[in-house]
């Protein structure tokens, strides 16, 4: 069977994947693990619970609140709240545990539940899987004076967004930037243009009126194309585009051109370095990053520790080693000062920030690095298994690592959840690396197929 926790929580088609029923089962058993773990112990436990606008966050809401108190856990409903701002509302206000009902950058029918543990982190492997194999369990129910009580602070957020306000020290910090938001009718549709006009920045909002089904239609980080057009229409500096539940943005230039995650955290990266807060000098990405980031490091005496893809993977490396920074391609992107995960907002604020405070553009900053023309393909109806031990899938990628040299790379990467190995070519130009791909996936699919 496949393990119900992805690799950001549950996810999945709400009401039918995810139905009411699961929220309900998943938040007991959350209840129960974390109570046996010492999480609650020696007083009455607290959760918060959040959502991005989507319409079935409000039933599912609505089971997880039932589930957690039913189990005896107090719940402070905070509404429509970004997932790092619930994370740090859960440090903040000294709770137990945090409930994200989002599915991110995800279409509407979609939603997902992430469970956040004390001090606003993300809950380990192990504790997921004890929370899946605890679901439909007997156990004893509190009765009377024991059973949770629910509550709503819908105005915890202005706390969330004070927090993100000082992360840049003085106020009015960004006077004179004139900046696009698009909030992708999501859960930074508040948190978002609030943050930057208490910082003095001239702000145009577009998709920022959700409905509860338009969430990522068409807007944000997935389809930046209309902050592109936003930007030049209006003049401004540099626009920011944010995903469903504001985890994560990438950035537009004043003529238009895209600034991805690599990016933003090589202009992160080179910003704390030369402020001396850039821990051991070093910058955590995936595997997955551009060559023309890990070359632009390099040079610059930036060392880049690379991880699995996932942002779970990047802040694991960061807690365990004391890193500052790190992020992926996709734009989520964790400053470990201010968050204990990736905060679209706060990642736009300190790019904005740097922007005002070299007096260079957003083009200058992010010319930092050469992006590498990348090619995905993906091979599907393959062993995935065998994808790194095939003597020919071996010997194609080691001869076509010898012909790009150090003008180009190769990666092939077996999908978690299906039969399937995405082959990875970056190479000088996009002809070469197509060229590349389209051979090695020829391989793949040859030696590897079901």
């Amino acid at each position: 069977m496949a393990r119900l926790f992805g690799t950001d929580g549950v996810r999945g088609k709400a009401n039918v994947d995810l139905t009411a029923e699961l929220a309900l089962e998943l938040s007991v058993a959350a209840a129960h693990v974390l109570g046996e773990a010492g999480v609650f112990e020696g007083h009455r436990p607290v959760a918060l619970v959040a959502h991005d606008p989507r319409a079935s966050g409000e039933f599912l809401e609505a089971a997880v609140v039932a589930g957690l108190a039913s189990a005896g856990v107090d719940v402070v409903r905070l509404g429509v709240v970004p997932t790092p701002g619930l994370a740090f509302l859960v440090n903040e206000l000294d709770a137990d545990l945090g409930v994200m009902l989002s599915a991110s950058h995800n279409p509407m029918p979609d939603n997902g539940i992430k469970f956040v543990s004390r001090g606003g982190v993300k809950l380990d492997d192990d504790l997921e899987d004890m929370i899946e194999a605890r679901m439909h369990q007997t156990w004893v129910r509190p009765t009377g004076a024991a059973v949770g009580r629910v509550t709503t602070r819908h105005e915890a957020v202005e706390a969330y967004v004070a927090h993100l306000v000082s992360s840049l020290g003085d106020a009015g910090s960004l006077h004179g930037l004139k900046v696009v938001l698009d909030c992708a009718n999501g859960a930074a549709h508040m948190t978002g243009p609030a943050a930057f006009e208490a910082q003095g920045a001239e702000v145009i909002t577009i998709h920022a009126s959700p409905t509860g089904l338009n969430i990522n239609e068409q807007s944000g980080s997935t389809h930046p194309e209309g902050l592109q057009v936003a930007v030049l229409h209006h003049g401004a500096d540099l626009g920011f585009a944010f995903d469903g539940d504001a985890d994560r943005c990438l950035a537009v230039d004043a003529t238009g051109e895209m600034v991805d995650g690599d990016q933003i955290l090589a202009i992160l990266a080179l910003a704390m370095k030369d402020s001396g807060a850039l821990h051991s000098d070093t910058v955590v990405a995936t595997v997955m990053s551009n060559l023309g980031f890990l070359q632009a490091m390099r040079a610059r005496g930036v060392r880049v520790d690379q991880t699995k893809v996932g942002d779970r993977y990047v802040l694991e490396s960061m807690n365990a080693n004391g890193f500052t920074l790190g992020g992926e391609q996709s734009g989520h992107v964790i400053m470990s000062q201010y968050a204990t995960t990736g905060d679209g907002v706060l990642t736009a604020l300190h790019v904005a920030a740097q922007v005002v405070s070299s007096g260079a553009t957003l083009a200058d900053l992010a010319g930092v690095m050469t992006r590498l023309p990348q090619v995905m393909v993906n091979v599907p109806g393959v062993n995935k298994a065998r994808a790194g031990i095939d003597p020919e899938v071996t010997a194609a990628v080691t001869q076509a690592g010898r012909e790009l040299g150090d003008t180009g790379r190769v990666l092939l990467r077996p999908s978690g959840t299906e039969p399937l190995v995405r082959v990875m070519v970056e190479a000088t130009t996009e002809e070469r690396a197509t060229e590349v791909a389209e051979r090695l996936a020829g391989v793949v699919r040859d030696r590897l197929s079901l």
